[in-house]
């Protein structure tokens, strides 16, 4: 049991040994080619998928001078598939929201909006862990600058997405922002990628008062 939560919670399993994360890697890898398949539109998984792979690189780079734990690298997983997931059928025309549609006659795409909030509830606890292990920041102010954290990078993607959209030039604000008739599209994403942060740091921060608690009572005896 200890020998368990210590590969999921210790930054200092060396790669070789870390057959955890390598069955992640290996998962993803098939994941991402059969995703990459006769994609929806070819041109908008690239735009896509290329963020995602610099982000897989730099993780794969870096892990030398910094390895996060394995329920961060899990965590990472989950959100790289579902962004995947949507690279391949466009985030506009997953299954997902042709259900929707079909079922609850919905009027726009939500798998976006999935995601967004997906975001902040996943990688709110790896970017913790950065501020934790590299900046040292403990208290308080380690759960606050990891929310800021995640709004920051919500907002960095919006802009890419904005920037993206100029250089497709005409109608390109249709196929990267997305806004699908809501002008207050940004905000919401960016809202629901804080509100995932703020679960995740609130259910961390709670699993921890009641580890304290229990420790307390043990101690007490």
């Amino acid at each position: 049991m200890t020998s368990t939560r210590l590969e999921w919670t210790s930054t200092s399993i060396p790669f070789a040994q870390n057959r955890f994360l390598h069955v992640l890697i290996i998962l993803f890898i098939v994941f991402f080619g059969f995703m990459a398949i006769f994609p929806t539109n070819r041109g908008i998984w690239f735009a896509d998928s290329l963020p995602l792979v610099v982000v897989i690189l730099t993780l794969a780079i870096t892990y030398k001078w910094f390895h996060f734990t394995n329920l961060s690298y899990f965590l990472m997983f989950v959100f790289f598939c579902l962004h995947t997931y949507a690279a391949h059928y466009t985030y506009q025309g997953t299954p997902f929201d042709h259900w929707l549609k079909t079922t609850f006659h919905t009027k726009r795409g939500y798998y976006d909006r999935v995601v967004h909030f997906a975001f902040g509830l996943f990688c709110a606890f790896p970017f913790r862990e950065i501020l934790k292990y590299k900046v040292k920041l403990t208290g308080i102010w380690l759960y606050v600058l990891t929310l800021n954290v995640v709004l920051s990078c919500s907002a960095l993607f919006e802009i890419l997405e904005m920037l993206a959209a100029l250089a497709a030039g005409p109608g390109g604000e249709a196929k990267f922002v997305g806004l699908q008739g809501d002008i207050f599209d940004t905000h919401k994403d960016m809202a629901l990628a804080f509100l995932g942060g703020v679960i995740s740091m609130g259910i961390l921060a709670w699993i921890i008062w009641r580890s304290g608690q229990k420790a307390d009572k043990a101690a007490a005896y």
